[in-house]
């Protein structure tokens, strides 16, 4: 490290925090030509010597530069950026795999880190070598290592491979053999750089739920391309860009302003996030007036109909706020977002298996040769649930001329949702799916309440068309299989 750069342990200073990074900056020397290194480390004290001023053969590079966060005891933070935007680099300062320019980093207890794949691994070694080596690496004594080493091949699931050299190792086996040793080295502090992105469905699953309970009893810094993931398990988050903090709060509005910047905007931080159900005020005449024509009528006869037994006296339908937070290049503007039965009548509360029409309305501001309308539907962390948009392939978009109305209907069967607010965030883009300028994307523009089948498991449950249950001898059974050629 350099003479002003300090990594020091701070649980006696302030046992609240897990992670101190203090005003801490990495530069790194770039040099056009190969050459130019040799100069380097020859020329400067020449120079000096001559009483000369030092000349410099190189360019700076800052991947951080002056970078200050805190991380709690026990909280999960998220880091979101583009690449090169210094995630990769911070985390191996704070792991102390790489020492800052710069600045001071301060730890609180044993730190588990997955960073790039294969770090801490030797390929000449056989898995089990590496199982020894890495967990002495984490801190783990030979003793704490043999002790867990059965717990550590089962986590892994690698089979025989685990006597073979890891540079025989696909992409999968190394993650695997890694966060097998992290799971059990039982860390305080446990950094992940985008390593669970390689593994299968089943490796994922594990590795969630190990971080689950993980997140219980430690802390956890966590790193990805993946604003969802992010969402879903961090409570806080921070948005680098240029080795420099953008933004830093809760988890889902750092990635939503992240998620825009990523079509060139950002989020207008006067506008609210979110809107609320429309109310009616209890003085207001007319106000009241108003939402009783906006409360849902429900037929009780209609079999897509709410259940009538529920108290819909307080209930108004969802309402689209337009100055809701937004981003776009200013091609469009969203007029109108609606959600409906089949009867056109507007809700006011969601149930699973109900047929319903979301409607979205929007007024080009110039000339959209490719419209393309979208929504996407999350749940109260910001997770997205399920979404789509009008485009499709092989069938090319009516232009829209400025001045002229797009509207887009997408009518399906609402799945089944835990009880609770869920939003809808709608856009209108210019292109195809994969290519395509956002015009106008509105955050949470419609606020929706759910209630649910209690039967019903899962963040979305299927509208299942039947569900039987049926009671027979076994002999009958078997008859009846012997009958219709069924094998038993």
């Amino acid at each position: 490290m350099s003479s002003d750069t300090q990594l020091t342990d701070i649980a006696d200073a302030a046992p609240e925090r897990a992670i101190v990074v203090s005003d801490v900056g990495k530069c790194y020397q770039i040099y056009e030509r190969p050459q130019d290194r040799l100069k380097q480390a020859l020329l400067p004290r020449l120079d000096r010597m001559a009483g000369l001023k030092p000349r410099a053969y190189f360019r700076e590079f800052w991947a951080l530069r002056g970078l200050s966060m805190t991380v709690a005891r026990g909280e999960t933070v998220g880091i979101v950026g583009r690449n090169g935007s210094g995630k990769s680099t911070l985390l191996q300062i704070v792991c102390g795999t790489l020492s800052p320019t710069s600045g001071d980093v301060a730890i609180s207890g044993r730190v588990g880190a997955l960073l790039e794949l294969g770090s801490g691994f030797n390929p000449e070694f056989t898995g089990r070598e590496n199982v020894y080596m890495n967990g002495a690496i984490l801190g783990m004594s030979e003793q704490e290592i043999a002790s867990k080493y059965d717990d550590i091949v089962a986590f892994a699931d690698i089979g025989e491979f685990i006597e073979q050299p890891v540079k025989t190792y696909s992409s999968g086996m190394y993650v695997r053999l890694a966060f097998a040793v992290i799971a059990h080295a039982d860390a305080d502090i446990l950094i992940i750089d985008e390593a669970l992105s390689v593994g299968d469905v089943f490796f994922g699953q594990k590795c969630m739920r190990f971080l689950r309970d993980f997140q219980k009893r430690g802390t956890v810094l966590f790193v990805s391309h993946d604003a969802g993931a992010v969402t879903m398990l961090c409570d806080r988050a921070l948005w680098l860009d240029g080795g420099q903090v953008v933004m830093d709060g809760p988890a889902k509005e750092v990635c939503e302003a992240y998620n825009a910047s990523v079509y060139g905007h950002r989020p207008d931080p006067s506008k609210p996030a979110a809107i609320a159900v429309a109310a009616a005020s209890d003085g207001d005449e007319a106000s009241q007036t108003d939402a009783a024509q906006d409360v849902a009528v429900i037929d009780a006869a209609d079999p897509d109909a709410f259940d009538p037994s529920l108290d819909r006296s307080s209930m108004r339908v969802f309402r689209f706020d337009p100055d809701a937070q937004s981003f776009g290049d200013g091609g469009a503007t969203m007029t109108s977002i609606r959600l409906e039965n089949v009867e056109g009548r507007g809700l006011s509360l969601l149930e699973g298996g109900q047929v319903v029409r979301l409607i979205i309305e929007a007024t080009a501001n110039r000339r959209i040769p490719s419209p393309v309308i979208g929504f996407m539907l999350k749940d109260r962390l910001g997770q997205h649930l399920f979404g789509t948009n009008t485009y499709r392939d092989g069938e090319p978009a009516k232009a829209v001329e400025a001045g002229r109305q797009v509207r887009a209907i997408f009518e399906f069967r609402v799945p089944f949702l835990q009880p609770g607010r869920y939003t809808i965030d709608a856009a209108l883009a210019d292109g195809t799916y994969l290519n395509h300028v956002q015009t106008v994307w509105v955050y949470d523009a419609l606020v929706l309440d759910s209630t649910t089948d209690t039967r019903s498991t899962g963040l979305v449950g299927i509208p299942f068309r039947a569900i039987e249950l049926s009671v027979s001898d076994v002999a009958e059974a078997a008859d009846s299989a012997h009958a219709s050629g069924t094998p038993i």
